[in-house]
């Protein structure tokens, strides 16, 4: 066998579709691409055979969606009842929803379906879904890792090192390019296993019931971040994400009051995230601790909107003052017809309830523009910069403004 690309992690494809046309010209792309060890099947019926014979599983399989006998749906089912953890690529001449929603389908089976791709393949598409596998396996080891070493001890002993450290993603407004705000987010450098992700300590956190003591020590660094630039002359709003089960806790709204207090910060200028799913649990005393936050002066933000199943009936019930659409609505949707028309309602409805509307996860100018189009307030995400140290912000903002007219409405101009 020769040698594989460093560039393509892949050993070996396992390609099963009913069409020896495409069959074909998905073994040529991966010749092309280093891959000597490529088999084939025509449905999923031939694939499950092929795979309980083979004694080792391939790198990855590349499954078709449309076939006789069993489709690709019901093949995923069969290899989720069975137990069978490859890698898995969807491909399908159909739109781009269906394959989308087959690809989800795979991950809520724990499925790894790396990738959706449209037929024909093109070799770039599958190069780059190849290369990402080895990243994937990167990441599943480091996950490995992160699960033995990330517990309750090794959290409360880094919260008292002062371990846990505070970025800021600026927020900047669409229409005139300008940075109204930052989003203040946990980072924590551990010292054997490097950048622990915050999805990571942040559920060990609410495991624990260490997350109001690390809310409230992110809160205290943000804010005093925050005073320090007014002292400067830079003056930008501060976003806090709240954690669902700190909205348990009836002396939430008093504990933050104090530390703004502490701080010299007005009420005004913080605004405190929550997620749709807030409310699930004890519905009567979140509602309470988020209106008295409101008479308190703090701004109330609906985070990751579009991804729960009570949105609208949210917006009803609690004295919101932004929405934050969620990045899955705003990637990709300059490409996309159904994203455009989710993005568009959501800006919409923001904009009738006369509330401020966020969109986070912007990295490309497109994205940016369609926002602008849309009438969308503020924006976040890579195009206008990561998250970064509080010491940084000041010089940023600097160099920023010289962004500044690329990035204001067309109108403008």
């Amino acid at each position: 066998m020769s040698a594989v690309p460093a560039s393509v992690p892949v050993t070996s494809v396992l390609i099963v579709d009913d069409s020896r046309v495409q069959r074909n010209h998905g073994v040529q792309l991966c010749r092309e691409l280093g891959i000597v060890d490529v088999l084939e099947a025509g449905n999923g019926r031939e694939a499950l055979a092929l795979l309980a014979a083979m004694p080792a599983k391939p790198s990855v399989m590349i499954v078709d969606l449309e076939m006789p006998t069993m489709d690709g749906p019901e093949l995923l089912m069969q290899l989720h009842q069975r137990g069978i953890d490859v890698p898995i690529i969807v491909a399908s001449s159909r739109e781009r929803m269906l394959i989308d929603s087959v690809q989800q389908m795979g991950g809520c089976l724990g499925l790894r379906v790396q990738h959706a791709l449209q037929k024909p393949l093109q070799l770039d598409d599958l190069r780059s879904a190849l290369q990402s596998l080895g990243q994937t396996a990167v990441q599943r080891a480091k996950d490995q890792a992160w699960a033995s070493a990330i517990d309750e001890d090794a959290l409360s002993a880094a919260l008292d090192r002062g371990e846990i450290s505070v970025h800021f993603q600026p927020k900047t407004d669409l229409r005139t390019g300008l940075v109204r705000g930052v989003e203040a987010l946990a980072r924590w450098q551990h010292p054997q296993m490097g950048f622990v992700p915050p999805d990571r300590f942040i559920a060990v956190a609410e495991r624990a019931e260490l997350i109001h003591r690390l809310t409230l020590d992110v809160m205290h660094q943000a804010m005093l971040q925050a005073a320090g630039w007014q002292a400067r002359g830079l003056h930008l709003t501060l976003a806090l994400n709240l954690s669902p089960l700190l909205l348990e806790r009836a002396e939430l709204p008093q504990d933050i009051a104090s530390l703004a207090q502490s701080h010299g910060l007005s009420p005004e200028g913080v605004m405190l995230e929550v997620t749709e799913s807030s409310l699930m649990s004890q519905p009567g005393v979140a509602l309470g601790v988020l209106a008295r936050l409101r008479l308190k002066g703090f701004g109330l933000s609906i985070d990751d909107y579009g991804t729960g199943f009570s949105s609208l009936g949210q917006l009803t019930r609690i004295a919101f003052t932004e929405l934050k659409i969620d990045r899955s609505f705003v990637r990709h949707a300059p490409q996309r017809d159904s994203l455009q028309v989710i993005l568009r309602s959501a800006i919409d409805l923001s904009n009738q309830l006369g509330l401020a509307c966020v969109a986070e996860g912007v990295e490309t100018m497109e994205e940016w523009r369609l926002l602008q189009q849309y009438g969308c307030t503020l924006a976040q995400g890579w195009l206008i910069a990561k998250a970064m140290p509080g010491e940084d912000i000041v010089d940023w903002c600097r160099r920023h403004r010289q962004r500044v007219p690329e990035l204001r409405a067309t109108q403008e101009h």
